[in-house]
């Protein structure tokens, strides 16, 4: 059903048990999955879309790719599974202090980033009980949110950067993705960018701001970062 596609995200199952306890009147439609994708389509015929998605749905499941499915058959249905992903974020900022990566990653390794960072918190932290780590995004552009909470507001900074900047490069991918550098991560634009192409950014941005007064101190490094910080 490619060509009436319209959106492809996902979601871990400790976003949605999130949302469930912060958002109400919604159900969980797939409790024992470890993950949701959702899929919507915008065809110029609802019986076509529908039937290219039930098929869709029922091939996934006899090759074993996906272990049950649900079809919104009405707006109503479709609006709460929608609340399900869109809920996502606020459901994490209401739980505690929360640190949000927008990052672009290779399909296939997309939620390795997660394994990797809910490891890492583990072997640094005391307390399993104050850390949530979870993952979701737009699967058919290759972004991930990756959100971690302290519920206690423990300063995990230190330890999430520049690390999750360093494995984001490791496997192949890009430290920004929908929502750009902007302040919190223009000093490591190195990282994903050659001095060279850096340095023709900036006699471009001169060309047209010469005095550097529009959007400043965004998407440009300020700050050179160190050998031991590469």
């Amino acid at each position: 059903c490619g060509e009436i596609l319209s959106a492809c995200e996902f979601f871990d199952a400790t976003a949605r048990r999130r949302v469930l306890e912060h958002e109400t009147g919604l159900d969980d439609p797939l409790p024992d999955s470890p993950f949701c994708v959702l899929i919507e389509t915008s065809g110029s015929r609802a019986e076509h879309d529908r039937e290219k998605l039930d098929d869709l749905v029922e091939r996934l499941v006899e090759s074993g790719l996906v272990s049950d499915g649900v079809v919104a058959d009405t707006e109503a249905k479709a609006t709460r599974l929608w609340r399900m992903r869109e809920g996502i974020s606020d459901a994490f900022t209401a739980l505690g202090h929360v640190y949000k990566y927008d990052v672009s990653l290779p399909l296939a390794d997309m939620y390795d980033l997660v394994d990797r960072t809910r490891r890492l918190l583990s072997e640094a932290s005391s307390d399993d009980d104050d850390l949530v780590v979870a993952g979701y995004g737009h699967l058919g552009d290759s972004n991930l949110h990756l959100n971690v909470v302290s519920k206690s507001g423990v300063d995990l900074l230190p330890t999430l950067e520049p690390w999750i900047f360093h494995e984001v490069t490791r496997l192949r991918g890009s430290i920004s993705a929908e929502h750009g550098l902007g302040q919190a991560k223009h000093n490591y634009l190195p990282l994903a960018k050659s001095p060279e192409a850096i340095a023709l950014m900036r006699s471009l941005k001169d060309v047209f701001d010469p005095h550097h007064i529009l959007n400043p101190y965004k998407f440009l490094p300020t700050t050179p970062l160190s050998q031991g910080t590469l």
